[in-house]
């Protein structure tokens, strides 16, 4: 029998479904279980309702050959402005530019540095990078946020100037990462820009969950590859998952 499990953690209830992927899809469900959602610690409210749905449909660990994740933790996230504290690095914005696309806003009191560099349309360089300001800053900056968001003038065009300070960023800190142009090929850079935070902001949160699964499924000894369910209802690896977490904005009602 090849079973796959399905775990949704939501802000109130975490559910569990297993599926029998050889069956009609109106005989599919096998059985089901609800827990609380334990925010304090995740995988408790995981394991109680894997447990519970694996013990309903009576069935091995063995039996699971993929496990799908799904939450609404980011959506709500989003929405009630919570997530990590993370610092902007936007290269060749000028100052009215944080006005737009309500980038200000969503900084809130979160660090930004501002450097020269950026790029044209055509993609050629619009000024030289100065890491300088970076890098005089770095140390206080990495002791005070969880995440860095890189966002350049043009970026799409040519990243050159997001890669070198990515480069930067990870060889003196252990801080993740989130680049622009990895997220979005739109010109407009202050909504690029904006998208980065968010996603920067809410990778602590998408991988503390990716996290607590992994562990429940080794208590449980279930040996099976986990995916996360993107917005669109496709499903994503962990690993990317926990880069892109932007991609996992309305992931719970698309697993519904």
């Amino acid at each position: 029998m090849s079973l796959l499990l399905g775990i949704d953690t939501g802000g109130t209830f975490t559910d569990a479904v297993v599926l029998d992927n050889d069956a009609p899809r109106e005989s599919a469900i096998v059985a089901s279980a609800k827990s609380l959602t334990t925010r304090y610690d995740l995988a408790i409210g995981i394991g109680g309702a894997a447990s519970a749905a694996l013990k309903a449909a009576d069935s091995n660990a063995a039996d699971i050959k993929l496990v799908s994740l799904s939450t609404t933790l980011a959506t709500n996230a989003l929405v009630e402005g919570q997530g990590g504290r993370v610092a902007l690095i936007a290269i060749g914005f000028a100052p009215a530019d944080l006005e737009r696309a309500g980038l200000a806003q969503a900084l809130g009191s979160d660090p930004l540095v501002m450097l020269s560099g950026g790029h044209t349309t055509h993609g050629s360089e619009h000024a030289p990078l100065d890491l300088s300001v970076l890098e005089m800053q770095l140390d206080e900056l990495a002791a005070d946020v969880a995440g860095f968001a890189v966002a350049g003038y043009f970026a799409v065009r040519n990243p050159a100037h997001e890669l070198a300070v990515r480069e930067l960023l990870l060889s003196r800190t252990d801080r993740p990462v989130t680049c622009s142009h990895e997220l979005s090929a739109q010109l407009n850079g202050p909504k690029r820009a904006l998208t980065t935070v968010l996603n920067a902001r809410l990778i602590p949160m998408i991988t503390r969950l990716i996290d607590a699964t992994s562990r429940t499924l080794d208590a449980q000894g279930i040996d099976a590859p986990v995916m996360v369910v993107r917005g669109d209802g496709a499903l994503v690896s962990a690993e990317f998952a926990s880069r892109r977490p932007i991609e996992t904005i309305l992931s719970g009602p698309a697993a519904s």
